[in-house]
């Protein structure tokens, strides 16, 4: 079956404990992802779900595998354009490696469809919301997102 994937590594001055609860808190991801928040207990088939500051429901999903400031594995679903939601589930995975000061975050987002237009869609998101979490957790200040709002 063909895929299509998007694959992102970034490097951030932080800690492995400030990056995960950056990745999993949901007041953080408030400051750097374009006010939205993230609703979930983070443990093994637990739901997930990004939501708009609005309340919508952006994504939804569950947690597949998860090793504190390590590893994080959710399936992932647009739930907010109906041309994405129809391609059905995608996986994301988080790998965060400490290298001395640094944190190594390798963000790896795929589906078992070829031509995802969801996928394609998360080729400018992602760079956008890393940057912003890189930003916010090496200098105190989130980028302004604001256009990327829904």
């Amino acid at each position: 079956m063909s895929k299509s994937s998007f694959v992102y590594v970034t490097y951030i001055r932080t800690t492995p404990a400030k990056l995960w609860q950056a990745l999993t808190d949901p007041e953080y991801t408030r400051q750097y992802w374009m006010g939205t928040h993230q609703e979930c207990d983070w443990k093994v088939g637990s739901s997930w779900k990004l939501v708009f500051a609005d309340g919508k429901v952006a994504d939804a999903g569950e947690v597949v595998e998860i090793e504190p400031e390590k590893k994080l594995v959710l399936k992932w679903r647009n739930q907010f354009m109906p041309e994405m939601n129809a391609e059905g589930d995608t996986r994301m995975q988080a790998d965060l490696e400490q290298m001395g000061d640094t944190m190594k975050l390798t963000i790896i987002h795929e589906m078992d469809r070829a031509d995802s237009k969801f996928i394609g869609a998360v080729g400018s998101g992602w760079p956008m919301i890393l940057a912003s979490l890189k930003s916010l957790l090496e200098s105190g200040v989130a980028l302004d997102l604001s256009c990327g709002k829904h």
